[in-house]
């Protein structure tokens, strides 16, 4: 059954990921992190602030796709992310408007308000704000943020569709 509002849906969660994702940044940005004095971005600040005892916050600058992969690329990096992100986001949508079930709605809305939220921050820095640190045991994860953490739950939520949704066997 192909539900009629599978556009809007899925395209209210990539809004309210924009908008989550966008206000997350600017508080930790001008907020928290800036250093006094210091204009433009990205900037560098030392600032860790605890949370929890496995959980900080902290300011990195990605160039890179995930993990800082491609950090040091040239100065086309970005517009190439960038790119190549809206392209994929244009096919999402796609796919988006025949999804058959809400889980399905919810990761492309997710995955497709992710990617636009570090598109957003290519255009504004240069670079993808992160700063949320997950630590254990003294391994780190690779500084994240609003956006990164709704385009991993968004394939983890595909996945899981993908293995255990039902399926109309009329179809195959």
């Amino acid at each position: 059954m192909v539900l009629s509002n599978a556009l809007p849906r899925g395209l209210s969660v990539a809004t309210l990921i924009i908008v989550l994702d966008q206000l997350s940044k600017y508080w930790i940005i001008e907020k928290v992190m800036r250093p006094e004095g210091v204009e433009g971005t990205p900037f560098y600040s030392a600032t860790r602030i605890e949370v929890l005892p496995v959980f900080d916050l902290v300011m990195a600058w990605n160039r890179g796709v995930s993990f800082g992969i491609g950090n040091n690329s040239g100065e086309w990096n970005a517009l190439i992310l960038s790119a190549l992100a809206m392209v994929i986001c244009a096919a999402m949508t796609f796919w988006l408007a025949k999804a058959e079930t809400l889980l399905v709605q919810v990761a492309l809305g997710g995955i497709i308000g992710g990617a636009l939220g570090n598109v957003i921050d290519r255009a504004r820095f240069g670079a993808v704000a992160d700063f949320l640190d997950v630590h254990v045991a003294g391994y780190h994860w690779p500084a994240f943020n609003v956006a990164d953490s709704a385009i991993t739950v968004g394939a983890v939520f595909l996945v899981v569709d993908s293995l255990f949704g039902a399926r109309d066997s009329s179809k195959n």
